[in-house]
């Protein structure tokens, strides 16, 4: 905040500047030197879905990226945990892709990925700084602060950071930039609350222009409903346990009985149908496909869903024993 300028459209920085990341703290060559890199093919096809080449960053510097979040997180796992070739593919499947590239692009400082960055987020960004701050002219202020951070104009060591880099991919993109945006605001605030008073002068930018959207949210709490309903409760079982529960693969597969891979196949199914459902869902309900993807991008935290009430309904039937699943699979 204290780089902020008093004009907004002062920090609005051109492209070419942002090539000059070229040289960020983290490059493909020294990611790579730590983790172990994927495989190939599952680099391949990983790089394919996040829509890397868009972005404008290779598979080898994205597959780079993916070991080191891997390392870091031990793969979703308990730090003393070792996981096995299905968990690390899992836990990378379950990871929001397109979104990791993209912020991984940028702070490598590529131009295709800033001008993916500036026609998707500038808006949202602004809107939430001046939701944060109930200021237009202080939102402003604080979002143009964020961009020149996210360009990378600091140093250390002679060489630009972008705090892009620090993103994992393991929620959306914009939630990660909200977050940084109300923490930036707080940092502000503790530096200078003993200089200005708290009440400001400046006029409160117009509730409109702030608030969510609430006719996408409840399309879209109103979808999330629909589509874990529709789900097999062994199905709805799974999500719980995996992503609320933060019970490992062994530990579901060792409860149910079943391979670990058995989990793992199943949970990356599972991803995929929900993702499918929601758009389906959204689309039936008047939303083009382009409009049904940016109202699944809004804040989780946004929407007044209980997602482990959804998923923890009754159940009238048992998981498949190992017999059937492995006969389903075989199929």
């Amino acid at each position: 905040m204290d780089a902020a300028s008093s004009q907004p459209g002062d920090l609005a920085l051109s492209l070419e500047s942002a090539s000059l990341l070229s040289s960020a703290t983290v490059t493909a060559e020294s990611v790579a030197a730590g983790p172990e890199a994927l495989p190939e093919p599952l680099a391949e096809e990983l790089w394919l879905e996040a829509e890397g080449q868009a972005c404008g960053i290779t598979r080898v510097e994205f597959s780079a990226a993916l070991s080191a979040i891997g390392k870091k997180c031990n793969h979703g796992l308990h730090p003393q945990a070792h996981p096995d070739a299905a968990q690390t593919e899992a836990f990378y499947r379950a990871l929001r892709l397109p979104d990791l590239a993209l912020a991984q692009a940028c702070a490598l400082g590529r131009e295709a990925g800033w001008e993916r960055f500036m026609g998707l987020y500038r808006v949202p960004v602004t809107k939430a700084a001046i939701a944060i701050t109930r200021s237009s002219t202080l939102g402003n202020d604080l979002a143009d602060s964020l961009y020149s951070e996210l360009f990378g104009l600091k140093e250390k060591d002679g060489q630009r950071i972008s705090p892009l880099a620090s993103y994992s991919g393991r929620g959306s993109l914009i939630s990660w930039l909200r977050t940084t945006l109300a923490q930036r605001h707080c940092d502000h605030h503790r530096r200078t609350h003993r200089e200005t008073p708290l009440e400001t002068a400046d006029v409160p930018a117009a509730t409109t222009a702030v608030s969510p959207q609430q006719d996408e949210l409840n399309l879209l709490s109103g979808a999330v409903a629909r589509t874990l309903k529709a789900l097999e409760p062994e199905d709805r079982f799974l999500l719980c346990s995996y992503f609320l529960d933060r019970h490992t693969l062994m530990d579901i597969a060792r409860l149910l009985k079943v391979h670990e891979a058995t989990i793992s196949r199943r949970l990356r199914r599972l991803v995929d149908e929900v993702h499918k459902g929601l758009l389906a869902n959204l689309q039936s309900a008047s939303l083009s496909e382009r409009e049904a993807q940016e109202t699944m991008g809004a804040d989780p935290r946004d929407l007044e869903i209980n997602l482990r009430r959804l998923l923890q309904t009754s159940q009238t039937r048992t998981f498949p024993d190992q017999a059937q699943q492995s006969k389903l699979d075989s199929q």
